[in-house]
């Protein structure tokens, strides 16, 4: 089944209205498909300082859907509705708007006016109309006959004068008529009575985008860690969010791309925004995917970056450190049409040894809640100072309650490995390979010991065998072995073993 957006919108606005009572305010639903590994909202928030292209909002990778529930006066029969207090980023196709109070009220047409007031645009709008231009020589007044190319051309009662628009000072009448100062929602609307409505609008807006944030505190004993989570908002809408109720959808929603992006012109003042911690999320299920709700109003400004708690820190959780050896982690994979025979041993190297932390999402550990896609990073306690140092970060994808979080925060200066082929044959006439590997792990950590995972991919055929190996292997897919290595403080040990193909 295919679940696309305007389905999951439409559960959005009949929640509202079947559920409960239509409640007066800003609900705001934030949609987000970042790249957590890659998504920096500082970097979007950078170029719109630097006045980016008309259309810079609509390259942030998600969405926001924003409802609103107010009162609204209405004359008898046809009149006209409009509000200013709306993003500059709206897909036009996406506004809806419901008489609450009276269903029988007939929506005739509506209309998004984004022609907002430049310097060019009254410029343009004031061609053939007088106009007063003063710069560092005089003061010129007569009719504008032409704006471009940073000159003005003026008809004036001395003749025809042409002046550098760059230094220009320039004094015009009134607005002209079809400019505005923020973009506007307009209706045509039939209310079969007047008076005091209570109207929703929605609508979908570019600009608006999240991701999540965790950290990840790990005791010196790599047996427990306090866990924290933050959502990192980023909105260059166009229009602040204020005292609004505020949802996250996690999740991948289909959305119908366009082929050409609605551009939306006009310039935002830059605001800064500050995070501040308080309550988190109340986290349920949604459709197929995962809905979060602030439980308190939150003022979410235009034109910045606000952090907000997804859900308190979670003390003592207990998570594991693996050291992972996997010597042929390069192979990009085995041919499904005929065994791989070069002699050589491409693509396999001999890595570092993988430092890892595994923590279980269940309830034994205090979490038990789907946690959104995002970067983790780690840190540790130095007890001689207790300083916070950072060890390492990693991504995680979306992960569902009762499943294992794995992130991988460095490498091991102490536990090293190497990984040799000691020998190599084929036998063209029996349609066999034998292949005979040596690995060795050492130890260089004077007082601790350790535990080495040892990964390999059996990438030469699908059909093989174990023919040998210096202790017993555990088969983890249908071409992955692994062995677990024990490893005292200071010393050495092997793993060796010899597989035969067959095709």
């Amino acid at each position: 089944m295919v679940i696309t957006f305007m389905s999951v919108l439409s559960s959005l606005l009949a929640c509202s209205v079947v559920q409960q009572a239509p409640k007066e305010g800003v609900t705001l639903t934030v949609y987000s498909s970042a790249d957590p590994s890659g998504f920096d909202p500082q970097r979007y928030v950078s170029q719109q300082r630097m006045e980016g292209g008309p259309d810079f909002a609509w390259q942030v990778p998600g969405f926001g859907v924003v409802k609103n529930v107010r009162r609204v006066q209405l004359k008898q029969g046809r009149g006209t509705l409009s509000m200013t207090d709306v993003a500059a980023f709206i897909d036009s196709t996406s506004v809806s708007i419901v008489d609450l109070t009276d269903p029988a009220t007939v929506v005739l047409d509506q209309r998004f006016e984004f022609d907002l007031v430049s310097p060019d645009k009254l410029l343009e709008k004031y061609i053939d109309r007088p106009i007063t231009v003063m710069d560092d020589l005089a003061e010129y007044s007569g009719t504008l006959l032409s704006a471009s190319g940073g000159r003005l051309v003026l008809n004036t009662t001395d003749g025809i004068e042409i002046i550098p628009s760059a230094e220009a000072r320039v004094t015009l009448g009134d607005l002209p008529q079809g400019l505005m100062t923020r973009p506007t929602l307009s209706w045509t609307l039939d209310a079969p009575k007047g008076g005091e409505h209570l109207v929703r609008t929605a609508y979908q807006t570019g600009g608006l985008t999240w991701r999540s944030d965790y950290n990840l505190v790990i005791d010196p004993s790599f047996t427990k860690a306090d866990l924290g989570a933050w959502v990192t908002l980023l909105n260059l809408s166009g229009q602040s969010f204020d005292d609004a109720s505020l949802k996250l959808v996690a999740g991948s929603v289909q959305r119908v791309q366009p082929v050409h992006p609605m551009r939306m012109l006009g310039r935002m003042a830059m605001a800064d925004a500050g995070g501040a911690a308080g309550d988190g999320f109340e986290e349920k299920s949604f459709a197929e995917y995962h809905l979060y709700t602030l439980p308190r109003p939150v003022d979410l400004a235009q034109n910045g970056v606000q952090q907000i708690t997804l859900f308190p820190t979670v003390t003592a959780v207990p998570v594991e450190r693996v050291l992972v050896f996997d010597g042929t982690a390069a192979w990009s994979g085995w041919s499904t049409s005929e065994p791989y025979s070069d002699a050589g041993d491409p693509g396999v190297q001999s890595p570092k040894v993988a430092v890892l932390v595994r923590l279980k999402n269940d309830k034994a550990s205090g979490l038990g809640i789907p946690l959104p896609a995002g970067k983790i990073r780690a840190s540790m306690i130095d007890g001689a100072d207790g300083s916070l140092e950072f060890i390492g970060e990693d991504v995680i994808g979306h992960t569902p309650r009762d499943e294992r979080v794995t992130i991988r925060i460095g490498e091991s200066f102490d536990v090293v490995g190497s990984r040799t082929r000691t020998d190599f044959t084929i036998d063209h006439a029996r349609r066999t390979m034998t292949e005979s590997v040596r690995i060795e792990l050492r130890n260089r950590k004077l007082d601790e010991a350790a535990t080495v995972t040892v990964r390999e991919r059996l990438y030469r055929w699908a059909q093989w065998s174990m023919t040998k190996e210096s202790q017993p292997s555990t088969k983890t897919s249908a071409q992955t072995v692994e062995w677990s290595v024990p490893i005292p403080a200071g010393e050495t040990r092997e793993v060796t073993y010899t597989v035969t193909y067959q095709w």
